[in-house]
């Protein structure tokens, strides 16, 4: 179902919104060498209580999985990408990092996901993490009224070609609003002008997740923790943004970033 919200309600949204962005900038911050990925969801939780706010994560129960989510946070590490489930692992030097979580607040939700390397970085790794933020502000500047879904998509495509990863098509964006997963879904490529014709109202998460060196991947035997399929490095960037007439408005920036953003790159900084 798909659900064109008001500038009030799109106004709810960026309340909830600010607390993600908020939260993640404090566990980008929380993240290093030697800390308990444990220790970021008893913070996560900590934080999500005092807000009052409720996590979309907790007992979510997808076709996927064995029984319900019981965390906060999906906290991804190396080649883990997606849905990662906490565990009581500590973080090493040069651990690539994603973090993902979505709350509600007086019911309308927000959904965001960052990646990080923590302690010394590999040069590869941070221009992994750059494709995904960039195919990220791609997507986002390509969600305007009178486009298409597939512009999102294919923007987002694009950028991964030219940085020279390859595309999974089993998982990516998604709408939401007053749920954590609406219409429409928004697949990480496809083919411009294709697709649902974009309206003021429309509000989606625009998530791009890409694997170093192959383009499949395997699940846990948890049933949540998705893996590249060959054990490389993996990284994913996600907003939950709003279409409107004035353009892509991001309801889940972090402090320090621009509210929106500026237009994709033309030429990426590709490692030689």
């Amino acid at each position: 179902m798909i659900e064109l919200k008001s500038p009030e309600e799109i106004g709810r949204m960026a309340v909830t919104g600010r607390f993600v962005g908020e939260l993640l900038a404090e566990l980008k911050g929380v993240a290093d060498v030697g800390v308990n990925l444990m220790d970021l969801e008893h913070y996560a939780r900590r934080r999500i209580k005092e807000r009052g706010a409720e996590s979309c994560y907790w007992d979510y129960a997808p076709s996927f999985g064995r029984g319900p989510f019981r965390n906060v946070l999906c906290l991804s590490v190396n080649d883990a990408v997606l849905h990662g489930l906490p565990t009581d692992y500590v973080l090493r030097d040069g651990d690539l990092l994603s973090v993902d979580m979505a709350v509600g607040i007086d019911g309308w939700v927000a959904d965001s996901a960052f990646s990080v390397v923590v302690g010394t970085p590999d040069p590869a790794d941070l221009v992994l993490i750059e494709c995904t933020e960039v195919a990220l502000e791609a997507g986002i500047a390509a969600a305007v009224v009178g486009g298409k879904i597939g512009d999102i998509s294919a923007a987002i495509g694009d950028v991964a070609r030219r940085y020279g990863y390859g595309i999974n098509g089993e998982f990516g964006g998604h709408g939401l609003g007053r749920t954590m997963h609406e219409g429409p879904h928004i697949a990480n490529d496809g083919r411009p002008n294709r697709g649902m014709k974009m309206q003021a109202g429309l509000t989606v998460a625009i998530e791009p997740w890409f694997c170093a060196d192959t383009d499949k991947i395997k699940f846990d035997a948890d049933g949540w923790t998705i893996r590249s399929a060959n054990g490389c490095r993996t990284a994913h960037s996600e907003h939950t943004i709003a279409v409107t007439d004035a353009g892509p408005q991001v309801l889940t920036y972090r402090p320090g970033q621009a509210p929106n953003p500026a237009p994709p790159h033309e030429d990426p900084a590709v490692a030689a």
